[in-house]
C-alpha cells in the first residue's frame, strides 16, 4: 500500500498533475471543490499502538474513526475533542485534516491540543515524521499541529499519534430558557467559574448545558445553575445531533456559515437563524452574504467560515493578512513543492 502511495505521489510531482487525497469522503463538503486523481487512503487502516495507562493511541489514516472510537470506549476512554464524524465512513486521517472539533471543543481543547505526532507523505514521497507517541515526546510537536486543519494540502497522513482522556464519571444536561444577550453572559460568567460545564448550546431562547465530571461535582453544579433536567438518552441525541448536524437547525440548503468570535462579544445582529456553541465563541448562521457575514465577524473581532452550501468561489475561509498568506505558501511549498496535494480546498490559489 505505501509503494502504492509513493509511486501514485512521485509521478503526480512529475507532471504537476493534481491528487485528490480522500478517505470516507464524509468531509467533501468542507472546504473548496475537491479536484484531481482521487488517492484512496481506507486501504491503510488500523490502530497500530494503544496504551490506555498511557493514554495515547496511534492509528493509521484510513482507520474508521468509529472503530477508534469504540476502541477506546471500551477502556473507558475518548477523543475528548469529539470530532464529528458526518456519516458512517469518516476516517482518521479526514478527521484530523479537516481539524473539526465537537462540542467539548470549549471545555478539553481543539483537535489540534491532542495531536502528540504524526507520519507523513511529503510531496516528494518521503516519509516523515513529527512528535512521538508519548505525552513527553515535544520534538517535532508544533509540525504535527500544522496537520490539523491543513485538508490534505502539506500531505498524506500515514499515522497520527493521539492524547485520549478518560470519560466522564457522570453527565447530565440541563435546560434552561434565556434570551440570548442573557445566556451569552451568563456563559461567560460561569467560564470564570469552578462549574464543570463540558458544552453548551443555545438556539431560539433555550440555552443547554451539559455537566461532566465526577457524580458530586455535577450534581452540585445542577442545584447551583437550576434548569429541567434532560433524560438520559434524550441528552445523548441532542448532543450527537449538535455533533453531527443531525439538529433541525442544520437542515435545509440556506449556505450554513461558522463564525469564530471572542466568547463575550454581543449578539451578532446578522439575518439569519443562528446557534451558539462554545460558551459564545462558535456562532452558526444560516443565510447571509459573503460580505455582510465576514464583516460582521470581523468588527467582532473574529472571522467567518462558509461551512456548507453557498457559492465558495469568493474562498470558503476569511482571507489571509499578506504576512499570513505568505508563511502558508512557504509551508506549501516545502511540503508539497510540485503544488498536487488537495489544490484549492484550502486557499483558492494553492
Amino acid at each position: 500500500m505505501l509503494a502504492d502511495f509513493r509511486d501514485t505521489i512521485l509521478a503526480a510531482a512529475a507532471r504537476r498533475a493534481p491528487l485528490r487525497l480522500r478517505g470516507g469522503g464524509s468531509k467533501d463538503f468542507y472546504g473548496g471543490a475537491p479536484r484531481g486523481a482521487l488517492l484512496d487512503t481506507r486501504g491503510y487502516a488500523g490502530i497500530v499502538d494503544y496504551e490506555p495507562t498511557e493514554l495515547v493511541a496511534t492509528a493509521r489514516c484510513g482507520t474508521p474513526l468509529a472503530e477508534l472510537e469504540e476502541t477506546l470506549a471500551r477502556e473507558g476512554q475518548m477523543l475528548a475533542f469529539e470530532p464529528p464524524r458526518f456519516g458512517g465512513a469518516a476516517t482518521l486521517g479526514g478527521c484530523i485534516a479537516a481539524g473539526l472539533s465537537g462540542p467539548r471543543r470549549a471545555a478539553a481543547g481543539a483537535a489540534r491540543d491532542f495531536v502528540l505526532g504524526a507520519r507523513l507523505l511529503d510531496g516528494q514521497a518521503r516519509d516523515v515524521s513529527f512528535g512521538g507517541r508519548v505525552m513527553k515526546n515535544v520534538a517535532g510537536y508544533d509540525v504535527s499541529r500544522l496537520l490539523a486543519g491543513s485538508l490534505g494540502t502539506l500531505g498524506l497522513i500515514l499515522e497520527v499519534s493521539l492524547k485520549v482522556l478518560p470519560r466522564p464519571a457522570a453527565e447530565l444536561t440541563l435546560r434552561l430558557e434565556l434570551p440570548e444577550a442573557k445566556a451569552l453572559e451568563s456563559l461567560n460568567r460561569w467560564a470564570g467559574s469552578p462549574l464543570p460545564i463540558s458544552a453548551s448550546a443555545w438556539r431560539d431562547g433555550e440555552l443547554s448545558l451539559r455537566l461532566s465530571g465526577a457524580q458530586s461535582a455535577v450534581r452540585a453544579a445542577a442545584q447551583k445553575l437550576g434548569g429541567e433536567a434532560l433524560a438520559g438518552e434524550a441528552a445523548l441525541e441532542f448532543w450527537s445531533g449538535i455533533r453531527e448536524h443531525a439538529h433541525p437547525f442544520f437542515s435545509g440548503d440556506a449556505p450554513l456559515w461558522r463564525l469564530s468570535v471572542p466568547s463575550n462579544c454581543a449578539p451578532v445582529a446578522l439575518p439569519g437563524a443562528q446557534l451558539i456553541e462554545w460558551g459564545g465563541a462558535l456562532r452558526w448562521l444560516r443565510a447571509g452574504t459573503q460580505a455582510a457575514v465576514r464583516a460582521a465577524a470581523a468588527s467582532a473581532g473574529g472571522h467567518a467560515t462558509l461551512f456548507r452550501g453557498g457559492d465558495k468561489a469568493a474562498g470558503v475561509f476569511a482571507p489571509l493578512a499578506p504576512a499570513l498568506l505568505r508563511l502558508h505558501r512557504e509551508l506549501k511549498a516545502a511540503f508539497d513543492p510540485a503544488g498536487i496535494f488537495n489544490p484549492g480546498r484550502l486557499h483558492p490559489d494553492f
